[in-house]
């Protein structure tokens, strides 16, 4: 680009106008598909080309290494190449790293990629046995602990204000943090939150460090700003010092990450925090069709949030989004992989197609539907791309070869390489093997791909490990199959989002209004994954046979055609409504007024009989479950449910819903599995 004039050409008005705000403090709040990082490139190269500031001194801040990567390679397109563009951790890092030896002496500490090594040391400890998917949960509650700036002392009164529900008993994950974070400070150890902590309190104690960091770092980005956390805020305050030269960008629609300690707050209340600031909105969605569009800005609208953002759609009309409901949920499967088939007919490439649900563990179903259809398929989130083994073992051979580079054209020489390690002329039939394939085979394409602009071995290896760094895959051919969450932030042709149903989405221990209302924005990032062809399902039983009593999403009441709810029974103005009859002991027929006791039928006092060998044959049945669903046991049922079955004995649905606290949602989800240990 040749002038400051060509870096604002092909904005719309409205990026125009975030570029040409090159002062702060500036919040841009950017609906899916607007074109943010288009347009906070072109404000940092504006300021940068207009001589307001200097590359050096900006520092770009995000949340992944691919989009500090991808910010990167766009300012160095417009002439920005000076520009810092980091994620938090790889900032403060870099900081603590450098003042370590002068400020605190000795030998830096290491870096932990996981907490898991550390917690099972510090389970040894305190003698605690718990299993690894109850570890990762544990790891999760500590992230969320520190990253609100909560210690092990103060955990459990934390957890009960914010509704958390910890993997096991509150006391017991406060013990087991407290011992992570000796065992930690002994091996001389920091995890990722503790790099921010430090960073912080560095600059905090030693104000030359402060000074000095202060004098290059003048001008800041923020992006995704809705999902920092009270940890990178502090941090954030702390860089700034009391300076406003700060631009934020992010989306209130797309706040989906609040149980691990982020909060749109920041991004709210910007314009409290800073009077001054201009705040921008981009609300044309450049990335799907109206029909897309509408429906995204339908399912939003019923949002309690005064800061939603409504979308105009600036593509043509695209074809309607399709709502299905299915038998069951392999007929569901078995569905999709129909329609994802009849999409590959039509000339959409696999890598532009999506499966999005709720939670992984329903990812096993839609991987077998795929299989049986000889359609390849990717698991998003499972293995990071450059960490599986055949993608190191193909790039340490190509490392090799390109020392020695005899000049062989690359696309030749790179497949005769992996066609050592696994890469056939056809693929492999499906499972392990056909995603073994897949990989060698994207970085083959990739090869074909540098090959045409006149690469060389040596230059594909250095891209490999760019790519590498930046954590940036090659595309891989297949099916995506991602959780909602694992989706955000990125686009396909065709999306199809799975396993709608109340209980599922919004998921069952959702029970506050604001989790709830997570919820609802987390099923629009996933309408706004969707380019042009968007489905939406659901099955009414869990398995073939099973009694149809799901019911859709109540976020899709309205938006289907079809009643997703039974209708609801209003009482007219000045009508008295219908009281609950009094719940009489049916041991002694005296009032139950106690919640427990009016679960039980009983009092408390009463003798009541139950089958003993039931009671732990639903326990044990509630603790695989929880742990299957990766959720604590009470979420499934509470002990007291549990006595309350095994002394009624329920032989049919409706005996098990007349159990105090026993719903709908819960008989539709768990009812088959109780009423068969009942039988047995």
């Amino acid at each position: 680009m040749n002038s400051v004039d060509d870096v604002l050409s092909g904005l719309d008005p409205e990026q125009r106008a975030v570029a040409e705000a090159v002062r702060g403090p500036v919040c841009v709040l950017a609906g899916a598909g607007t074109g943010k990082t288009r347009a906070i490139t072109h404000r940092i190269a504006h300021a940068v080309r207009s001589g307001v500031v200097d590359a050096s001194s900006v520092l770009a801040v995000t949340f992944t290494t691919r989009a500090a990567g991808e910010l990167r390679q766009r300012l160095r397109a417009l002439g920005a190449p000076g520009v810092q563009a980091r994620t938090f951790h790889a900032a403060a890092l870099r900081q603590l790293t450098y003042f370590w030896p002068r400020v605190i002496g000795g030998e830096a500490p290491s870096v932990i990629e996981s907490k898991l090594p550390v917690l099972i040391e510090a389970c040894r400890q305190i003698r605690k046995n718990p299993d690894r998917s109850e570890l990762r949960d544990i790891a999760a509650e500590v992230e969320w602990a520190k990253v609100s700036q909560i210690g092990p002392e103060d955990y459990v009164a934390a957890a009960a204000k914010h509704h958390r529900t910890p993997p096991g008993s509150p006391e017991e994950v406060a013990r087991l943090y407290d011992a992570y974070e000796r065992v930690r400070r002994e091996r001389h150890l920091v995890d990722f939150e503790t790099i921010l902590e430090l960073t912080a309190a560095v600059m905090t104690e030693h104000q030359e460090v402060a000074a000095q960091i202060r004098q290059q770092y003048r001008y800041f980005v923020v992006d995704e700003f809705q999902d920092v956390n009270p940890l990178q805020k502090l941090l954030l305050d702390t860089w700034l010092g009391g300076r406003d030269d700060i631009c934020v960008v992010g989306d209130p629609n797309q706040t989906i990450y609040s149980f691990t300690g982020a909060s749109p707050r920041y991004l709210t209340n910007f314009a409290v925090e800073h009077p001054s600031a201009a705040v921008i909105k981009l609300v044309r969605d450049y990335r799907s069709t109206p029909q897309v569009v509408n429906l995204a800005n339908l399912v939003i609208a019923k949002s309690k949030s005064p800061n939603r953002l409504e979308l105009i759609a600036q593509r043509p009309d695209g074809p309607n989004p399709v709502f299905s409901d299915y038998d069951d949920e392999p007929a569901e499967a078995a569905g999709v992989a129909r329609a994802i088939r009849k999409l590959l007919d039509k000339g959409v490439l696999s890598r532009e197609i999506a499966v999005l649900f709720r939670v992984n563990s329903q990812s096993e179903s839609y991987e077998e539907a795929l299989s049986k259809a000889e359609i390849p398929y990717v698991l998003r989130g499972a293995e990071r791309f450059f960490e599986r083994p055949e993608v190191r073992q193909a790039v340490v051979l190509l490392r090799g070869a390109a020392r020695s580079a005899a000049g062989e054209p690359l696309a030749s020489e790179v497949h005769h390489i992996l066609s050592g390690v696994g890469l056939t002329p056809n693929p492999p039939g499906g499972g392990k093997a056909r995603e073994k394939w897949e990989s060698l085979k994207a970085l083959a394409d990739l090869a074909e791909d540098m090959a045409a602009e006149g690469a060389d071995l040596p230059a594909y290896v250095a891209e490999l490990e760019r790519r590498a760094s930046e954590q940036h895959a090659p595309p891989v051919e297949g099916v995506t199959l991602a959780s909602l969450h694992a989706a955000k932030g990125l686009e396909w042709d065709a999306v199809f989002l799975v396993g709608l149903t109340d209980g599922m989405l919004p998921i069952i221990y959702a029970e506050t209004p604001e989790q709830i209302e997570e919820e609802r924005r987390l099923l629009y990032v996933g309408v706004t994954r969707a380019r042009e062809h968007l489905s939406l399902s659901w099955a009414l039983a869990r398995a073939p046979g099973g009694r149809k009593g799901r019911r859709p999403s109540r976020f899709l009441d309205g938006l289907t055609g079809r009643a997703s709810t039974p209708p609801r029974v209003t009482t007219p103005a000045g009508e008295r409504r219908k009281v609950a009859a009094p719940v009489s002991c049916r041991v002694c027929a005296k009032t139950l007024v106690a919640a427990t006791e009016q679960k039980l039928g009983r009092c408390a006092t009463c003798p009541a009989e139950y089958d003993e060998a039931l009671l732990e044959r639903l326990k044990s049945w509630r603790t695989a479950t929880a742990k299957e669903a990766k959720i604590p046991p009470y979420v499934v049922f509470t002990d007291v449910t549990l006595q309350a079955i095994a002394e009624r004995a329920p032989a049919t649905e409706q005996e098990l819903l007349s159990i105090a606290g026993i719903g709908r949602v819960k008989v539709d989800r768990y009812g088959e599995a109780v009423l068969a240990l009942c039988r047995g």
